[in-house]
């Protein structure tokens, strides 16, 4: 059979499994850029199905997929997304928060690749017209303690990330956010803002599939082994058996390299590969939101609490959508299944008792549940930012693996690192 790809080269599971099967003719994709038709065959790594398979597709995957989609040396590229819709895990429940890179310590990859995927980003929005604010935001201090947490922000931004903050007068505060409260000091990051998350991953998808990429819905990963058995390590390539999670019915397919961006599922895709005695264990901290639709008190900038050292998260703070719309969120309630996604009622005190503190005219009878999201760990309590239990990204070549970059405890700032992560993703493997 002869396939020729149509939809921007969406395809789904069952069609890929029909093309790479087929053993009279080999695959043919479309070229959008150039209109050329590239025959592909699964005898080796050079002529593998796919030059590299982006195992998930949230906002990293997307990002990921189109870095390489774009790379010269790069003929094929294959995203596979074991939902119906790309980015419907963390990457379409979180705050939208694009990141300043202020919280997570020198010489992290969160701190580098959240200041560079910052750039990147209103780089990217500003050109395709993704919506996106600069709204700026506040950390609030209440006493001593978190004033001087708020100092030691802001001199590490200063003298050693040159990353732009500066102090909020009281008059000042008092002038452009009267309802907030911070009785010991206010720290202002200017270049803190919000997207459109779901924008984004749209923009990214068509850059992907303009750049001649493939995404395959609803294509769950099962199982990975090396090509030419334990002993060839990935240098023959790799072989994926993949499940239509429509039909339930399984195939596989060839790919010279394998990039792990599965999010909740990238520790069952490691331990796919890895021998038990490497295995990992996957934490899931799920934040819930609650929705703020009163106009009362009016708040126009984002507003964090001052950040307690080893704490799973930034603090349940104030965020806004484009529109202006407040909510709150997230906690930190850990949980054992990535599928407990229904908002914690139980949870709703102790978010009033936590934004009351910067927001004391609250009405806490408007607050509603509005939903909740998933942040992939890889230690049970293991802080966000710098302090105890802190765990970076993990982002490598796996030793002893060819072909194979892993990513893994990519939770905040995950969204706002995104394009950083595609930029060292891509050198990774093409140095």
């Amino acid at each position: 059979m002869t396939l020729f790809l149509t939809q921007k080269g969406r395809l789904t599971a069952a069609t890929i499994r029909n093309a790479v099967t087929s053993s009279v003719l080999p695959i043919i994709r479309t070229d959008h850029h150039h209109g050329r038709l590239r025959p592909f065959s699964n005898t080796s790594a050079s002529r593998a199905d796919f030059t590299h398979a982006v195992i998930g597709g949230g906002v990293v995957g997307l990002a990921i997929a189109q870095q390489l989609a774009g790379n010269s040396s790069s003929p094929s590229t294959l995203l596979l997304e074991r939902h119906s819709a790309v980015g419907t895990e963390t990457s379409s429940r979180n705050s939208e928060v694009i990141h300043a890179g202020i919280y997570y310590g020198a010489g992290t990859l969160k701190t580098e690749l959240c200041i560079r995927g910052k750039n990147l980003l209103y780089e990217l929005c500003e050109k395709h017209a993704v919506p996106h604010k600069r709204v700026g935001k506040w950390i609030v201090a209440q006493n001593q303690a978190q004033r001087e947490a708020l100092q030691r922000i802001h001199d590490f931004c200063v003298n050693e990330i040159n990353v732009p903050v500066r102090w909020v007068s009281h008059e000042e505060a008092q002038r452009r956010e009267p309802a907030v409260r911070a009785e010991a000091g206010i720290l202002e990051s200017p270049t803190t803002g919000i997207v459109d998350s779901h924008a984004l991953m749209v923009c990214l998808q068509g850059r992907f599939e303009e750049a001649g990429g493939t995404v395959a819905l609803a294509s769950a990963v099962t199982a990975i082994r090396p090509v030419g058995g334990a002993s060839a390590n990935g240098k023959e390539g790799w072989e994926l058996t993949v499940r239509d999670t429509t039909t339930g019915e399984s195939f596989t397919i060839t790919t010279s390299t394998i990039i792990n961006s599965a999010g909740l599922g990238a520790v069952d895709i490691h331990n796919m590969i890895v021998p038990p005695s490497q295995h990992k264990q996957m934490f899931y901290a799920k934040g819930n939101y609650f929705s703020y639709p009163t106009s009362s008190p009016k708040v126009s900038t984002l507003i964090y609490p001052a950040p307690e050292p080893g704490a799973g998260g930034l603090g349940t703070h104030l965020t806004l959508d484009l529109a202006g719309r407040i909510k709150f969120g997230p906690d930190v309630e850990w949980v054992d299944s990535p599928d407990d996604l229904a908002v914690n009622l139980a949870r709703l005190p102790e978010a009033i008792e936590a934004v009351k503190k910067y927001l004391p005219d609250l009405d806490d009878t408007q607050l509603q549940p509005d939903y909740a999201g998933i942040r992939p760990k890889l230690g049970k309590a293991g802080a966000v930012a710098q302090g105890k239990g802190f765990v970076d990204f993990v982002i490598r070549k796996e030793e002893g693996c060819e072909g194979w970059v892993n990513l893994l405890n990519i939770e905040s700032p995950g969204l706002t690192s995104s394009l950083a992560i595609a930029e060292k993703v891509e050198g990774l493997l093409y140095g």
